[in-house]
């Protein structure tokens, strides 16, 4: 059940039932209600409400953020309000989008980038030092292995190695916000968009976000002969910190 206190905040004293009603019906009972309606759904509806109401208030900046918190990516949202305007009206729309771009001003990229965000990349999760996902573009049975990897504000990978007798390693196809590169005993080199790091089999390194920013890269996986990978320690927070 959400805890919501908003209303005893408020009200306390002066409408304590209203408070009670705000706070233990509408955000504990209705919206905790996430087998009939999903959060991010309950989000959408919401959002749309307001801005039909044109209730451009702080109780909408603050469902906006919950919006976000529920689900709702940057691209989604945009596309709500696009879609209302036709329906609540411009100017409605035009004042939703101002609290909409301060609320999503740091997820530049948070949407995965050129290709999407995937999923959480839960399998490989004891490997990063944050947050990340993969969204696979191919299938390794019928070829090369491609996949979008997403890397949320200050996350990163660990050491590791790719391994192979002959050939392999990994190839960087940079897409989306800004992230590093680094191979042991050299100088870390920026990532931006565009940008392709080639990856010898055989060689120690790392790769994720810069601090304050998403970063997307499709990882190709480069045939070879006997290929596997080595996962090694963390990158420590004094190591990532001296990056500039």
């Amino acid at each position: 059940m959400m805890r919501q206190t908003a209303g005893r905040d408020a009200l306390s004293g002066f409408a304590d039932e209203f408070a009670h009603l705000n706070d233990d019906i509408l955000f504990g009972e209705v919206w905790s209600r996430k087998d009939r309606l999903s959060l991010k759904m309950r989000s959408i509806l919401t959002i749309s409400a307001l801005v039909s109401k044109g209730l451009i208030d702080s109780s909408f900046e603050y469902h906006m953020q919950t919006a976000k918190k529920n689900g709702v990516t940057k691209t989604e949202m945009a596309e709500i309000l696009t879609h209302l305007a036709f329906y609540a009206g411009w100017p409605n729309a035009w004042a939703a989008f101002r609290v909409a771009i301060a609320a999503y001003k740091d997820d530049e990229g948070a949407d995965g980038g050129l290709f999407g965000l995937g999923g959480p990349n839960d399998a490989y999760r004891r490997y990063f030092s944050g947050k990340s996902y993969l969204k696979p573009l191919s299938d390794s049975e019928e070829t090369v292995f491609m996949a979008n990897v997403t890397f949320e504000p200050g996350c990163r990978n660990n050491w590791h190695i790719h391994h192979a007798k002959k050939g392999g390693g990994q190839i960087l196809l940079c897409t989306s916000g800004c992230g590093w590169y680094q191979e042991w005993g050299k100088k870390a080199i920026a990532l931006h968009p565009g940008d392709v790091i080639t990856i010898p089999s055989g060689i120690k390194h790392w790769h994720g976000a810069a601090k304050e920013s998403w970063f997307s890269h499709v990882a190709v996986e480069v045939p070879g002969e006997d290929v596997h990978n080595e996962w090694l320690e963390a990158v420590s927070d004094e190591e990532y910190d001296r990056l500039s």
